[in-house]
């Protein structure tokens, strides 16, 4: 009697398959786990038994998306962010792991005995941020803002699915908040400049929302706006915390120095040693 081959021939396979077109093998195992929604020793306790016909045929299914450039978090229709789950489509951003950082350092400078602090995310794309804000820091008061209709959508689902009370507005930047004030502004804002779109990799071009991805003025258009827009919105003791592209901390901390000439700005690195963040802090 026909037998299927063990969970380790099969990754094997399927490692080596995605290789052999230039692509992660590791996504294989990833992709296995997460719809067999197990960890790594539960696939090493299986490592020589055999795979069941649906889950093999799952796997090759989904390999097959791959090969055809399709984003592994859009074949699952999800990514992980700060250990919580997030819906994404070709309409949002996909968050990365060095955008938890942000989280981190927002944390980090205000404990949790600190007060209800309002907190504003321009750009929210899925949501992430200002969703974890709010779970994090219940006490938040926390506002999220984009310019596009579809992403606040599938920022709304998350929030209801892991319910997370998030105002969300739609509009650009700043202006669907301009006659408001904030404790603490955190963005990620799109940084890539279109000189660089021929080295951006094609499953994040074919895959990611170009809005979210690529500014004018060698990266720096959003950053030049918000150092303009920012200074009305802040309340004294205030924050800010934008991601960056690793090439662009000093030209974006000289934008904030002079937008907020009496504050204390910083260039944050990421753990891999680049330059990450511009930290704000008003006095």
């Amino acid at each position: 009697m026909a037998t299927n081959p063990t969970y380790q021939e099969v990754l094997h396979w399927a490692s080596s398959f995605l290789e052999e077109h230039q692509l992660d093998g590791r996504a294989s195992e990833r992709l296995l786990l997460e719809r067999l929604n197990w960890n790594k020793t539960d696939l090493i306790l299986a490592f020589k038994t055999e795979i069941s016909t649906e889950t093999k045929a799952q796997l090759e299914k989904d390999i097959d998306a791959l090969i055809n450039g399709e984003a592994l978090q859009h074949i699952l229709g999800y990514e992980w962010f700060y250990d919580r789950q997030f819906k994404v489509t070709k309409d949002t951003l996909i968050p990365r792991p060095e955008t938890e950082e942000i989280i981190e350092k927002f944390l980090t400078m205000n404990a949790p005995e600190k007060g209800r602090l309002a907190v504003l995310d321009i750009g929210t794309g899925s949501g992430a941020i200002a969703i974890t804000v709010k779970k994090e820091r219940p006490q938040d008061c926390v506002t999220a803002v984009d310019i596009s209709k579809k992403a606040l959508l599938v920022a709304k689902e998350n929030a209801t699915l892991l319910e997370a009370e998030v105002l969300f507005l739609e509009g650009d930047l700043t202006e669907p908040v301009a006659k408001k004030q904030f404790d603490v502004v955190i963005s990620n804002p799109p940084y890539i400049s279109e000189e660089e779109k021929p080295l951006v990799d094609e499953v994040v071009l074919t895959n990611e929302p170009h809005l979210a991805l690529f500014a004018k003025e060698n990266g720096l258009a959003i950053y030049q706006r918000l150092a303009k827009e920012l200074p009305s919105l802040m309340k004294p003791k205030g924050q800010i915390v934008v991601e960056i592209g690793f090439k662009q901390g000093k030209a974006v901390a000289a934008l904030f120095q002079e937008a907020f000439p009496a504050s204390h700005v910083t260039i944050e690195k990421d753990l891999t040693g680049h330059d990450r963040m511009i930290f704000v802090q008003l006095p």
